[in-house]
Order: structure tokens, then C-alpha cells, then sequence
């Protein structure tokens, strides 16, 4: 799991659908989260062999291999039916897919590469005999499972950073039977907090509660946490002027920082993403890094290698906390390998870049949002190392787009997007 691509092929797995981040009762958010497997296929070079939970579209990755320069033929794409709420690994035996797999990764010397190093992808690697990237043995990768398990909840966040000397919102741990006691005994002391289950991401599943929302002792805003037996996390909920992130990468010369950058929230829900960080949050970047590198020699001490995230939030004080780890490969991952990969070799080698999401007025194929992007001459230029990348394929509605868009700086970046949005006739929200 390293941003670096290895010597060697890879089988890119991509597990949207694993217990890592999210509780698999979580099906639906799950499932979600896999359409965007696509944009994987920026990782492939020659040899390379995606596995892959949805389709993905010739025109789309006729497209990839243009900009990335790379023969169609010299990669493989393995699309596994859907199983529901389940593994992706399992879901590849299932439908009879993991000799096929096993075969073609042996047949290159490949090497597992999942989006989520869980259980079930070290049970796949067993079985097929492959390697997991970038560990030496399956074993390594393993002893790495019970610390990357621990630090994507929500409560072994909270337990392990805090000993590191990172700055945390107040809060507490509970079980559901004694989630609304936090919550009456939370306000009392702050306006309003926010509450969290112990293993989720990109903001699924969180409640903000007021104290208006509690009057005459209803706590309507509770009555979909889940079951008696789960772990939630009551916080303060902070006046937050940015969300921020750093993304790391522990390796056997130590924990490298990345790159880093604001996100793009609604109601606490990930929605896109800008880097470099702006100028009203830049203060907080070598505090933010500072704090990544302690969190990742914690990993490295408990075996673990590859990409990480650290989120923090910025209050209205310019005052940084921080909020949660990914122990994984994360939603920004990806696409910055993406635009590391297209403009190596450009007249842009250092760019701004975002990510973000837009709603045409009505459905597009690929062909016809390329075309439109090409003919305003909004479209990815490799030369100049400039340009939008439709990054994750058509969407299933045809109008929900996610997009990436590549800049020389942060406003140059911004006037591309707002041109955007209106070359795809994106939905004013």
C-alpha cells in the first residue's frame, strides 16, 4: 500500500467494500463508496491488473490510458458481480473469480494492492499466495492488521493520539445505552456537540445536536444510532473555520509527509478537496505535519507501511485539533497520484489540484462531457500540465460528476472549476 508505484505488477484490489472504515450493516454507504473504484485505474500501468466491484467504461478507460500513455492491451480489468454487503475478496471467490485473479497476478509476479488492508485481504493473499504490498510476507502484513483495525475508530483515535500530544476536541467515550446522558451532560458545558460512531468515515453517520434540539427533553436527532452494544464518541462541536488534512506515507526510511490540504465539507461529510492548504489555514501546516509524523513512527512501531491520512480541524481562532486518522488509502490518495503521474513531465511539475463533485442539469455520457470540456478548452493538457480530468468515470445517473482539476495555483484552480460548472451545466447547491 505505497504511493510509489512498485518494480513489480500489482493487482490494484479495490475493497470499497471492507469493515475497515465502515461496520459492513452499513451496506448501502458501502456500496456508495464503490462506484468510485474506477479511479483506481490511474494506478495501472503495463502488467497491471485491476479487480474492480463495478464495471468499468471503455470510452472511460480508452481515456485513462491516453493521458497515462499506456497500451490498453497491457492491462487487465477484472469486474466481480455484485454480493451485497460483503468483502470485496469474498465476493471474488463467490462468484469464481479467484483462480482467475491468482492466475493472472502469478503469471507476473504481481502483488496484492488493496484500498483497505483488512482481514479478508490477507485471507485473499493467503489462499492466491500473493504478497500484500508493500509488506515483505503476508505475516508482516498481519501483525500490521490489530493497530490499522484500532486507529480507524473513532475511540482508538482518541486513546492513542492524545498520549502523542496532539490538541483534541473535548469529549467522551460511551455505549449507546449512555450516549444521551453524554449528550444532556456535554451541553451543559458547550453549545452544541457532535456525535460519532466509533468506526466511520467521510461523515457518515454523525449527529450535531444543539441544545435548541433538546428542549422539553426530546433528543430527536438520536433515535437512529444503532444498537445497544456500540461505542460512540460525544465531542464538543468546535466553531470550525477549515477542515484539514495531511496525508503521510511510513516507509523503511521513516514517515514522509505527502502532501497536504483543506477539505470540502457539508455537514460534516467529505465533498472535495484543495491543495495545497490555503493561506487562512497555511499556519497550522508544520503543526499538522509535526503531528502526522508522531502518529506515523506510532505505526511503524506496530508494523505498519504504506499511505496514511490525519484530519484536524481549524477553529475560529486559527487554533488546530486534531479530529481522525485513515489508516488506509483515502479519497485524496488516488487522484494525487493521479496528478503526480500527468504532470512529472510538464511545464507544471508542482501543481494546485482539487477534487469535487457537481451535478449536470441533465444525464451526459463520457464522450459528451469530454467533448464539451475539449471544445471549451477546459480538458486535461499533459503538455502544460494543466486542465480537468474526469477522474472516476461516468456516473450511473449520468449527472452526479466527480472531477479533478489541475492549476499552476490555488486561483488559477478555482477560476477552472467555476468554468466548469458552467461548461457542464452544473446544478447551483
Amino acid at each position: 500500500m505505497t504511493t510509489a508505484h512498485p518494480s513489480r505488477p500489482i493487482v490494484v484490489f479495490a475493497n470499497f467494500l471492507s469493515d475497515l472504515a465502515v461496520d459492513l450493516d452499513e451496506g448501502q454507504i458501502l456500496m456508495e463508496w464503490a462506484q468510485q473504484a474506477p479511479r483506481k485505474a490511474w494506478l495501472l500501468r503495463p502488467g497491471d491488473v485491476l479487480v474492480s466491484p463495478v464495471p468499468l467504461g471503455p470510452e472511460f478507460l480508452r481515456y485513462v490510458c491516453d493521458l497515462t500513455r499506456t497500451t490498453p492491451e497491457t492491462v487487465t480489468v477484472v469486474t466481480v458481480p455484485p454480493a451485497g454487503a460483503v468483502p470485496l475478496a469474498r465476493a471474488v471467490e463467490e462468484a469464481g473469480l479467484g483462480e482467475h485473479v491468482r492466475t493472472l497476478a502469478g503469471d507476473r509476479g504481481a502483488a496484492l494492492l488493496p484500498t483497505a488492508l483488512d482481514a479478508s485481504v490477507i485471507a485473499f493473499a493467503r489462499r492466491t499466495g500473493l504478497a500484500v504490498h508493500p509488506y515483505p510476507t503476508v505475516e508482516a502484513a498481519e501483525d500490521a492488521l490489530k493497530m490499522t483495525m484500532l486507529l480507524n475508530t473513532k475511540a482508538g483515535f482518541r486513546e492513542t493520539v492524545e498520549p502523542l500530544g496532539m490538541r483534541l476536541p473535548a469529549g467522551r467515550l460511551c455505549r449507546r445505552p449512555a450516549t444521551e446522558g453524554v449528550v444532556r451532560e456535554l451541553l451543559g458545558e458547550y453549545g452544541s456537540v457532535v456525535v460519532k460512531p466509533d468506526r466511520s468515515a467521510g461523515g457518515h453517520g454523525m449527529r450535531f445536536i444543539s441544545r435548541d434540539d433538546v428542549r422539553g427533553g426530546v433528543f430527536p436527532a438520536l433515535d437512529a444510532i444503532g444498537g445497544p452494544e456500540g461505542i460512540w464518541v460525544v465531542e464538543e462541536c468546535l466553531d470550525v473555520a477549515e477542515s484539514v488534512s495531511i496525508q503521510l506515507e511510513v516507509t523503511p526510511s521513516g514517515t514522509h509527509a505527502l502532501f497536504s490540504g483543506a477539505m470540502r465539507t457539508a455537514h460534516g461529510s467529505f465533498t472535495g478537496y484543495a491543495s495545497p492548504l490555503p493561506p487562512s489555514c497555511a499556519h497550522v501546516a508544520d503543526e499538522l505535519e509535526e503531528w502526522g509524523k508522531a502518529l506515523g513512527r506510532h505505526l511503524a512501531a506496530h508494523g505498519y507501511a504504506g499511505p496514511f491520512g490525519l484530519d484536524g480541524l481549524v477553529d475560529a481562532h486559527g487554533v488546530l485539533y486534531a479530529n481522525e486518522s485513515n489508516i488506509r488509502r483515502t479519497a485524496t490518495t488516488t487522484p494525487h497520484a493521479m496528478v503526480t503521474r500527468l504532470t512529472t513531465d510538464s511545464a507544471n511539475p508542482h501543481p494546485a489540484w482539487s477534487v469535487g463533485k457537481g451535478w449536470a442539469q441533465r444525464s451526459l455520457g463520457f464522450e459528451e462531457a469530454l467533448a464539451r470540456l475539449q471544445a471549451s478548452r477546459l480538458a486535461f493538457d499533459p503538455e502544460r500540465g494543466e486542465g480537468v480530468v474526469l477522474y472516476a468515470d461516468a456516473p450511473l445517473d449520468g449527472r452526479s460528476w466527480r472531477y479533478a482539476v489541475v492549476g499552476t495555483t490555488t486561483e488559477d484552480v478555482e477560476a477552472r472549476e467555476a468554468a466548469l460548472a458552467d461548461v457542464l451545466a452544473f446544478e447551483r447547491r
